[in-house]
């Protein structure tokens, strides 16, 4: 109607071409080149025709269905961005936002509120090595049981170089979360954690933490140069309680669509599966170039890595430990070790050694047997 009147007016000449494209808010062109549609089809010749053409770019019905139907039958009450993590990782070649409106269209996902405004989080650090984070999160991992989620984490990149279930954690799980990054990466300078007691000593509850008196882990990380950093609340502990918040929304889901119901299995689904993915989606590069860590050429991360008590050797030439009894074999370099202070070193999976000075004397296994090769060299 707008356009009848703009022309009406022109063909009476008491508007230019000019007022009379300023009055349908084209340029002078488009309102010469839409005389010429009109004069030459009427009103039909003024409609779009990309209104009518089917965008080359839209996706066939099938693909809509197959991607709707996937996530009704295994995947319903996925958050989108974990599908999406799926979508992609199985070939998937749509964008974000393109299965993201196909599911809300769908009905099987609704709109999320916008949240409030976050405070201003803590930069990261500049250089991998130079501070990760270990925390522990327990949750119904698996349907009707409740195990600890063990993660080492790097502050700088957000790259997890640990992840282990574990029944409950403690000194042995926490050991073998920084062995395991040792092992593949090297030292690293600090380690951030909360004030757990196995981590550090709290005389008052609530209170500061004693960095005279150390556990057993901060002996050992006090032995390997690592400065340890303790949280005093969870916004502190900020990085590692939003990566728990995605683990707790997805690894349930993938371990129940994975049909894995035992701690050994769901182990191999983090180490095989879910880390490698979870690096590959959410690790960031580094402010700066650069690693702060150092290769380990130390000699035995096993015997600092693990718990250690000073003992004194019975009139037996035997140590009592927890209960239990070692028999300290024959040694050519002394008769016995009646009342000799000597160390007992507990390894996290159960094993027991007992070591003289900085002289091991005896390997045994948990239930307080000499091992294989203690006795080969007795022998």
């Amino acid at each position: 109607m707008r356009f009848e009147e703009a022309y009406e007016g022109w063909q009476a000449r008491r508007l230019t071409q000019e007022e009379a494209a300023r009055l349908l808010g084209v340029c002078e062109r488009t309102f010469r080149r839409y005389l010429d549609r009109y004069e030459e089809a009427g009103l039909e010749g003024l409609i779009d025709k990309r209104l009518e053409q089917v965008s080359q770019r839209r996706a066939p019905v099938d693909e809509v269905l197959a991607v709707t139907e996937r996530y009704r039958r295994r995947h319903l009450g996925w958050n989108v961005k974990h599908f999406y993590a799926w979508y992609r990782r199985e070939g998937g070649g749509r964008s974000y936002s393109w299965v993201k409106n196909t599911l809300q269209r769908a009905g099987l996902v609704t709109q999320a509120v916008k949240g409030g405004t976050h405070r201003t989080r803590r930069e990261r650090a500049p250089w991998p090595g130079m501070m990760l984070h270990q925390d522990g999160s327990t949750h119904e991992w698996v349907a009707g049981q409740q195990w600890d989620l063990i993660v080492t984490m790097d502050d700088a990149t957000n790259e997890h170089y640990s992840m282990l279930f574990v029944p409950e954690e403690g000194t042995a799980s926490s050991f073998q979360g920084v062995r395991e990054v040792i092992v593949s990466r090297g030292l690293f300078s600090s380690l951030y954690t909360d004030r757990g007691s196995h981590y550090w000593h709290t005389p008052e509850a609530g209170g500061k933490v004693d960095k005279i008196n150390l556990t057993q882990f901060g002996r050992a990380m006090k032995h390997l140069g690592i400065e340890m950093i303790p949280a005093y609340s969870p916004e502190a502990r900020g990085r590692s309680e939003r990566a728990f918040a995605t683990h707790q929304g997805r690894l349930p889901q993938e371990l129940a669509a994975a049909g894995i119901a035992t701690l050994e299995a769901a182990n191999r689904y983090l180490e095989e599966v879910y880390r490698p993915a979870f690096n590959a989606e959410f690790q960031q590069p580094a402010r700066e170039e650069g690693s702060a860590f150092v290769p380990w050429i130390g000699g035995s991360l096993d015997d600092i890595l693990c718990e250690q008590y000073e003992r004194t050797v019975g009139h037996d030439n035997c140590v009592r430990f927890e209960g239990i009894t070692l028999q300290i074999p024959p040694d050519r370099h002394r008769c016995h070790y009646v009342k000799a202070k000597v160390r007992v070193h507990c390894y996290p999976e159960g094993s027991l050694a007992v070591f003289h000075g900085p002289r091991k004397l005896a390997n045994y296994d948990a239930e307080a047997r000499l091992k294989q090769d203690t006795i080969q060299a007795i022998a």
